[in-house]
């Protein structure tokens, strides 16, 4: 059994964003993206299917916590 290494970063800050992103990928992950929390729920909203979100809470236009409630709303 194939065991995905898919990781969604979901962090405002380009610099942090790009670091994790880079370091994850030289970890042999493979790694999408999100700006904030709408742009990562589009993400999941269209199939991409992570086994890891890392998500910082604290985030302008849609922060960690509506991000969350938003997907737990999604999956029901």
């Amino acid at each position: 059994m194939k065991t995905s290494k898919s990781i969604l970063v979901v962090e405002d800050d380009d610099e942090i964003r790009s670091s994790l992103v880079e370091l994850l990928r030289i970890e042999g992950f493979d790694v999408e993206q999100a700006s904030n929390g709408i742009e990562a729920l589009e993400k999941l909203r269209v199939g991409t299917s992570p086994s890891l979100i890392i998500l910082d809470l604290t985030m302008p236009v849609a922060d960690g916590y509506f991000f969350r409630k938003e997907q737990l709303r999604d999956s029901n």
